[in-house]
């Protein structure tokens, strides 16, 4: 499979830029991707002293790095896309943040050029880093802006959720099974497509390699619908209240802690002196 090109990237800039407005009012009354989110920042922030410098990749419209910054932290937040970015500085300045949040049109394979390093986290959201086909050479740049003692905290799409397997038994094989090419899934956004990749847990575990240490992973949405559901929660909250409680008592053991429509992963930088 051909790497990803620089034309990959620009489609994919120029896809979430049209997009940005539609991605806002998709999160508005959305409890399913609320609590999403409530999870990863529970997993995020447990680990990080108050006050702690965060660098964001695919920021996207800031509503994680507005989160974190209510929160008290420092939060540089980068995305590649100019219309997701001109939502986020909106957003800054709407909640008045000032100094606890900077924004840069940035691309995660070119960390060299991030300011204001270096950072005491490193933090993506909800499949961004999916864009690119190897997480290798992102990883490799980490040290140019992670601090030794640091933390990283990604949370992908992986290859196996539970609930898009489900669909096969109603005979929507193609999206049951997507996320089980080889070669990924075409996607399409606003008239663009552009390539999405899975990767298992130990495909993430391999790529960060030596320097860091794995301190836990957890599975999102095991048998909750995915993300792009907004339904079921508003409609059938007791059902979906019975499917998160299940949820939460597997998401964290093998192998569902690698499961789901996401799961996060989260390293100690631990550099060998």
């Amino acid at each position: 499979m051909d790497q990803p090109t620089a034309q990959d990237f620009t489609t994919v800039a120029e896809a979430f830029s049209l997009t940005a407005e539609k991605y806002d009012l998709f999160a508005e009354d959305h409890p399913h991707l609320t609590r999403l989110r409530s999870k990863v920042y529970d997993h995020f922030t447990r680990r990080l002293a108050p006050g702690a410098a965060i660098l964001e990749l695919n920021c996207g419209t800031g509503i994680d790095a507005a989160h974190l910054a209510q929160l008290g932290y420092r939060v540089h937040a980068t995305d590649i896309s100019p219309g997701m970015l001109a939502r986020a500085q909106a957003r800054k300045e709407r909640l008045g943040f000032g100094e606890k949040l900077s924004l840069q049109q940035c691309s995660f394979m070119e960390l060299e050029k991030v300011e204001g390093g270096p950072y005491d986290a490193v933090f993506s959201n909800l499949g961004g880093l999916n864009c690119v086909d190897d997480l290798r050479p992102i990883v490799e740049q980490l040290p140019l802006v992670l601090r030794p003692g640091g933390l990283v905290t990604w949370v992908l799409m992986p290859k196996v959720c539970p609930w898009e397997l489900a669909l096969a038994f109603t005979g929507q094989l193609r999206l049951a099974f997507r996320r089980l090419s080889r070669h990924g899934t075409r996607a399409h956004l606003e008239g663009m497509h552009f390539r999405i990749n899975y990767f298992s847990a130990t495909e993430a575990n391999k790529a960060f390699g030596c320097g860091f240490r794995e301190l836990e992973r957890e599975g999102l949405s095991l048998v909750t619908p995915t993300a792009e559901s907004k339904n079921l929660a508003r409609r059938y909250p007791r059902l979906y209240g019975a499917l998160a409680w299940l949820d939460d008592r597997l998401c964290t053991f093998p192998p569902f802690s690698g499961w789901g429509d996401f799961f996060i992963i989260s390293f100690r930088y631990e550099p060998s002196k």
